[in-house]
């Protein structure tokens, strides 16, 4: 069985993107656009899920709601609250506008969210 790590999901995500269309510079196929978006978002709760495993947190005590993860980022992060402002973008970027709403269909606009996911999983697997 392949391990579940936060790299993987981001993999699928970019995977399942590809099955999505192009057109002008558009994605034609919101379906897809969607779950890569709902992907991704669940790639970077992978990540804070096992940045708080590093630092003591039990399995049983992982956050399960929005509001749990960003206390969580609040009392494990060391950044200032640079890690929770990311996330918070990444929570309205991702979950809402990608995947919930379906509004982020333009390529560049697609690539730059999946950059910064990319870019706040690699800051929490560092550490």
């Amino acid at each position: 069985m392949k391990k579940e790590t936060p790299q993987r999901y981001l993999e699928n995500a970019k995977e399942a993107l590809s099955k999505a269309g192009l057109e002008d510079n558009y994605y034609t196929d919101i379906k897809y656009v969607k779950s890569a978006f709902g992907i991704a978002y669940l790639g970077v709760l992978k990540a804070i899920g096992d940045y708080l495993i590093k630092r003591g947190v039990g399995q049983r005590e992982l956050p399960r709601r929005i509001e749990e993860y960003q206390k969580a980022l609040k009392k494990y992060s060391v950044h200032n609250g640079k890690l929770l402002g990311q996330f918070n973008a990444l929570y309205h970027e991702l979950h809402i506008a990608g995947y919930y709403h379906g509004d982020l269909r333009s390529i560049d606009t697609v690539k730059a969210s999946f950059k910064s996911a990319k870019d706040f999983i690699g800051k929490l697997s560092a550490k």
